[in-house]
């Protein structure tokens, strides 16, 4: 007879509360998971979160309340789960899982991991973390009714790094608000903001400067002291956007006063963001009225919406367009509010300049209002009950694990209706590794394509090295006989080669380096082509990456889906099928042979094919490893959509 605990064979219960298992994450997934754990039986549970809980989380990460704004999540979690289970060993870490503090020994302690996070970096660190500690790890993600729980297991499954993902295309709420550095943040950004001073106000969708940037870590009541904003038309007072705003009576000028002046300035006083960025200019209007002409452009070919104007036209574009809203909102009464359309002209121009003005603050290069259009789309809300439903699949994985059961774990996708099988859940076999894996690969190797003449140190160790492969604290060398050290992760020996070009240091065409994470236990080995003829804006091209494609036409019903919210992480491509009427409904059809994650992308009944685009564990867009197999037709390459993730 077997043994129960409660509704675990005996075995499995005991397994349960002795192991120690991690949580990277105490958020919209986080929370949840945390109180399934305890409510299951697990003992002794660590969780480490950077984040500071915000009015906007208390919606849905149900074990803050507002007595905790401001205060650390995985602390308040901890304190808050021990109430289910008082006998319970939880350890919180305020802190950054890339913190070298938690290295391969810290993973090892672990009989599995568990992911909750909301950004690619974090997560490509834990991967790699718990490849080279050898221990299993769960993924997971939600994209408002999708979501997707999975598990790797170093030599037995995929990586989270074996597909290529396009660049992320959701991000937290401190880079939204305080250290944009891409233009897909500044379109945010000037999307929140119409909403705030026309729109439905909502506290996840803030516009000002962000005083719990835990990166920041500043003396708020001496940055206050110290700010150089105006005392009177752009006094940054923490009130409402859009009482604000209607206190000027929706003067263009005192709005772009306060929102691309005064608050850069207040920006700049947390001094910490901007040790190793570069610095925001702010923008004063009557400056401006002073320089060239505001109709001129930096681009003058093509259409109109594919032009690029200089900062006086956008400051111009932005006052029109203020003016213009602020009549449509006087028309519909006390109380109105305006939806942000992209096909209403004037919203879209407010939507174009703002971003535009912002990207210009943050040195950016600006972009055209058909550019700005086709990258802003609508929100994707975080929901309570995807995340629930996710972290109680990622426990059932935990309960196989623990069991000795990997051959019966599973990638799972929740879908946001019953497929023609009737199932919301549907699971899917663990794919293999990638022999051509970058990361699990017994030889990780890429080749990079670039201008050697051009490309810096700096630029290879941060755009490259950094940010498209994910390294901590990379270490270079050149394989020239010599041993040559390029890039080193000791502070300071390597500075002066910073703003040197590769070319200085004998790179060539076919040149080789070496590239060591000690923190990370990661090699990785670059081969580099010289080109002279990338795109423009264009900085290096991984050689044999599937291209990101261009923006996704409209859907026949008008919707389309993009991201906004700061849960969100933070995507990959994929070819879709048209689905009649609603090409926001995304199904799965399973088969009783329980096809792998990558199979199911693709099935096909007698008179039609349907697929479902599987939820990126990240970013809820489909993988690049969720491709079909065969290559479909014009049109239906033309129908693709983006899907977004915020938890």
């Amino acid at each position: 007879m077997v043994h129960l605990v409660g509704s675990l064979r005996k075995e499995l219960a005991d397994s349960v509360s002795s192991c120690r298992v991690l949580v990277v994450g105490a958020g919209g997934i986080g929370c949840e998971l945390l109180k399934n754990l305890v409510l299951t039986g697990f003992k002794n549970i660590e969780v480490i979160d950077l984040d500071t809980i915000d009015v906007s989380n208390l919606n849905r990460q149900f074990l803050f309340q507002k007595k905790h704004v401001g205060k650390s999540k995985a602390e308040v979690a901890k304190e808050s789960v021990l109430q289910f289970c008082p006998s319970a060993n939880i350890t919180a870490y305020h802190d950054s899982i890339m913190n070298p503090d938690y290295n391969v020994e810290f993973f090892r302690k672990f009989v599995v991991v568990m992911n909750a996070l909301d950004n690619r970096a974090a997560r490509n660190h834990v991967n790699r973390m718990c490849l080279s500690a050898d221990i299993p790890l769960i993924e997971s993600g939600t994209a408002g009714y999708l979501g997707q729980v999975t598990v790797i297991k170093k030599g037995q499954t995929e990586c989270y790094e074996c597909q290529p993902k396009p660049t992320q295309k959701t991000f937290p709420g401190c880079t939204i608000r305080n250290t944009p550095s891409e233009p897909i943040h500044c379109i945010v950004w000037a999307k929140y903001l119409f909403n705030q001073l026309f729109g439905e106000e909502d506290a996840d969708q803030e516009v000002s400067p962000d005083q719990a940037d835990p990166e920041a870590r500043w003396d708020s009541a001496e940055a206050a002291a110290k700010a150089s904003a105006s005392e009177q038309d752009g006094d940054i007072k923490r009130v409402s956007t859009k009482d604000w705003a209607r206190s000027t009576g929706y003067d263009p000028v005192k709005l772009f006063n306060k929102l691309f002046k005064d608050d850069i300035r207040y920006l700049l006083t947390m001094d910490k963001l901007w040790k190793k960025r570069k610095a925001p200019m702010p923008l004063d209007w009557e400056e401006l009225l002073q320089q060239a002409s505001p109709s001129e452009a930096v681009s003058v070919s093509g259409l109109k919406d594919q032009q690029v104007f200089g900062v006086q036209g956008y400051a111009q574009m932005f006052s029109s367009s203020v003016k213009t809203l602020r009549e449509d909102l006087q028309q519909k009464g006390d109380g109105a509010e305006l939806v942000w359309d992209k096909d209403d002209p004037p919203a879209m121009d407010f939507v174009t300049a703002a971003a535009n003005l912002r990207m210009h603050i943050f040195s950016m290069n600006m972009k055209s209002r058909f550019d700005v259009k086709s990258m802003a789309g609508n929100i994707i809300p975080a929901i309570a009950t995807t995340n629930a439903i996710i972290a109680g699949l990622i426990v059932l994985e935990g309960l196989k694990i623990l069991s000795g059961q990997m051959d019966k774990c599973r990638t799972i996708f929740l879908n946001k209706q019953p497929n023609p099988r009737k199932k919301l859940l549907v699971p899917c076999a663990l794919d293999p590794p990638s022999a051509n894996c970058y990361v699990c690969a017994s030889r990780p190797e890429v080749t990079v394509r670039l201008n050697v003449h051009k490309t810096t140190v700096l630029s290879l160790q941060d755009k490259i090295l950094k940010e498209r492969f994910g390294m901590v604290a990379p270490d270079v060398q050149i394989e020239d006989g010599k041993g040559t050290i390029l890039i080193s992760s000791e502070e300071g020996e390597t500075e002066a080669n910073n703003n040197k070009v590769l070319s200085d240091f004998g790179i060539r065409n076919g040149s080789r380096l070496q590239s060591d994470d000690f923190l990370q236990d990661y090699t990785l080995q670059l081969n580099l082509l010289h080109s002279e003829e990338l795109e423009k804006d264009v900085d290096f091209e991984v050689v044999g990456e599937v291209p990101e494609k261009g923006p996704a036409p409209e859907a026949e019903d008008g919707k389309s889906i993009a991201n906004g919210n700061k849960d969100s992480a933070q995507p990959s491509t994929s070819s879709k099928v048209h689905v009649e009427e609603d090409d926001d409904d995304v199904l799965i059809l399973d088969s009783d042979e329980e096809p792998s994650s990558s199979s199911a992308m693709n099935v096909s009944t007698e008179g039609s094919a349907q697929k479902r685009k599987l939820t990126d564990a990240e970013t809820g867009e489909s993988s690049a490893k969720r491709k079909r197999l065969d290559q479909p037709a014009a049109s239906e390459q033309d129908d693709d959509d983006d899907i977004i993730a915020l938890d």
